[in-house]
């Protein structure tokens, strides 16, 4: 039996066998893959260029879309390239790094999104004190701290994955790879890991959700106070769809990581693995900027300077 020690390659399981499906696969992807990747990099740009935008929350909306810019390019464009070439094969070296990049961006891309929660709160609850609670030194102490603690995170599940022997077969049944698979193919007891997984998942992000859900508690009781207009609407019009979002992201998530590796992959697991590698990436630009009016007059400012000048 092979361990993991002299398996130099795994083998990622496409959607289709079929060239057709491969091809339609290849092309859906890249059209995502590239829409998401112009309107991150576009708020970047835009919140970068424009001073106007120099605050606290579009300082974590510029991270959140350079590091969802980031998330989808390690899954992606892999998949995309082994469709169109009718390869499935991914070296050691590779699966280590896309373990350890997925579960890095998706960790930090929570913190984002708990952050983001947080300065909405601070600035629709407590806006008398939102310049000294959200002040920019404590912006980027709290994304560097959040940094950290996501490669030390991902560092430890990735190492105690793979220090895992795996000899039952190297067919990863994903189109990337990640843990929930790579335990199924493991011929040792994963109990342990499952069990790290399990309360790592649940104390963290069921930690965050909860901060988030509370964050948005105060928000609504707070502008359900307000009379009864535009403002209100607004706020209604911008929160819930973060939450729904954050659904999202967390269900899938969890529906994959927190199952137990027992039970037989199926074409099920990549479909929800679409719903928190490529998801989140592909509407984070339109939900928390491209319906912002400032973001909206900021893009329009840059393109007639561009195009008129």
């Amino acid at each position: 039996m092979l361990n993991s020690s002299m398996m130099m390659e795994y083998l990622l399981v496409g959607f289709s066998d079929i060239w057709e499906l491969r091809v339609l696969h290849a092309l859906s992807f890249s059209l995502i893959y590239l829409v998401t990747l112009t309107g991150n990099i576009l708020i970047v740009i835009v919140t970068t260029v424009n001073k106007s935008l120099h605050s606290p929350m579009y300082f974590f909306l510029r991270n959140l879309s350079f590091l969802d810019a980031c998330y989808i390019s390690v899954t992606v464009p892999n998949s995309c390239v082994n469709s169109l070439l009718d390869s499935s094969v991914i070296s050691k070296a590779g699966c280590v790094t896309q373990v350890f990049l997925v579960v890095f961006f998706a960790y930090v891309e929570m913190l984002f999104l708990t952050f983001m929660a947080h300065d909405r709160y601070v600035a629709i609850c407590q806006p008398l004190h939102y310049p000294v609670i959200m002040n920019p030194q404590v912006c980027v102490h709290m994304t560097l701290a959040s940094i950290l603690s996501g490669l030390v995170y991902s560092g430890f599940h990735t190492g105690i994955t793979f220090r895992l022997p795996f000899c039952q077969s190297n067919v990863i049944h994903q189109f990337f790879c990640d843990i929930p698979s790579l335990l199924k193919l493991s011929c040792s007891d994963t109990f342990s890991n499952e069990v790290i997984i399990l309360a790592s998942g649940l104390v963290i992000g069921g930690g965050y959700f909860i901060f988030i859900i509370r964050s948005y508690i105060h928000i609504f009781s707070t502008v359900l106070r307000f009379p009864i207009g535009a403002d209100r609407a607004k706020a209604f019009s911008t929160c819930v769809p973060h939450i729904l979002l954050v659904l999202v992201f967390l269900v899938s998530s969890f529906s994959l990581y927190l199952r137990p590796s027992a039970i037989s992959a199926t074409n099920q697991d990549m479909v929800l693995s679409v719903f928190y590698s490529i998801i989140p990436p592909l509407f984070n630009p339109v939900i928390y900027s491209l319906r912002n009016e400032q973001i909206k007059h900021a893009i329009r400012k840059i393109i007639l300077r561009r195009f008129v000048l």
